[in-house]
């Protein structure tokens, strides 16, 4: 969810690549001085309206990108999905947290397993914090495995792999993230650049840059695409008050706080998270995000996004793409 910013923040500031270094988009053989990007959807397989937003946004938007959450209900239905469009970049969205009230979901290895995973009422904890407090680093990664071994099972290989709510990467846990990463030679979200977008948020100790460093490396090393930078700010856009909530004035608000956010982007690779829900009445008994979920979904819909992207030369880019790139260098 948007929090993986703020737990990002805690890792990466924009001192973590000198400026006379090139761009981990360079490295891959893109041009110098360009804005490479992928438009990530999170949360597929989460509600069929998660689903269906999704879908939308990679058949008919521009979005290119989507990671699916192995534990929740409707992941069977979007696997359908992808075995009709089978270049679909779609990923493991590695889930540890259920974080609402009245829709919620378990881990997949079992309590006699893993104990630490589960809460009160046999789910995965709420809050990325009692992930940290209750679960091992050996838990989480017996996690890990299985959710990608689920994914696996629909007869499908994940583009990658990320992190439902940023769990994986709290200290405690982001070496399993990577180890397993490496091991099965899957890509990772991992920002180990210049992370500009990042660091606006806020500053870190100098030992913890350089660990970011040093992990972003040992990926590249490992012959994996590393990213330079990453954003999941709109989840936090909010329509200002005052304004009539319309689809028209989502779509425009969203669509120009994209655009917004694009132009602050550096050049190199950068990774925006983003969610495309159906807004229903079903989806409103699950969670209050309805609104800026459904904003996401129309934004990516929205033709003046597309011209902006091909006006101003930015390229878009997939996991796909990043890998067969990486397997040249």
């Amino acid at each position: 969810m948007h929090r993986i910013c703020l737990l990002l923040s805690l890792l990466i500031t924009h001192t973590l690549s000198a400026q006379t270094e090139p761009t981990y988009a360079e490295k891959l053989g893109f041009p110098k001085g360009k804005k490479v990007v992928i438009l990530h959807v999170d949360d597929a397989g989460m509600s069929y309206e998660s689903n269906a937003g999704t879908i939308q946004t990679l058949d008919k938007g521009i979005a290119n990108s989507t990671s699916v959450m192995m534990p929740c209900g409707w992941v069977p239905q979007f696997f359908a999905y992808l075995k009709t469009k089978p270049n679909t970049d779609a990923g493991v969205h590695l889930t540890l947290t259920s974080e609402w009230d009245s829709y919620r979901w378990a881990p997949l290895t079992g309590r006699d397993k893993a104990p630490g995973l589960y809460d009160e009422q046999g789910a995965c904890w709420h809050s990325v914090a009692q992930v940290v407090e209750h679960a091992s680093a050996d838990e989480v990664e017996t996690e890990i495995r299985a959710q990608l071994a689920r994914f696996r099972a629909f007869g499908i290989q994940p583009t990658h792999m990320d992190s439902h709510m940023g769990t994986l990467f709290e200290p405690k846990f982001i070496g399993r993230y990577a180890k397993v990463a490496m091991e099965e030679k899957i890509p990772i979200l991992f920002p180990g650049g210049h992370a500009t977008l990042i660091s606006q948020v806020s500053k870190v100790p100098p030992a913890m840059q350089q660990m970011v460093r040093q992990l972003g490396q040992q990926l590249w090393n490992a012959g994996l695409p590393v990213f330079d930078d990453l954003d999941g700010s709109s989840y936090g856009w909010e329509l200002p008050a005052g304004i009539p909530m319309t689809e028209a004035n989502l779509q425009r608000y969203k669509t120009q706080r994209f655009i917004s956010l694009l132009k602050a982007a550096q050049p190199g690779l950068t990774y925006i998270i983003l969610h495309a829900t159906l807004r229903t009445p079903t989806f409103d008994q699950i969670s209050t995000s309805g609104p800026t979920r459904d904003g996401d979904r129309l934004a990516m819909l929205d033709p003046a996004l597309r011209q902006y992207i091909k006006q101003e030369g930015i390229i878009l880019t997939t996991w796909r793409e990043l890998i067969e790139r990486r397997k040249k260098m």
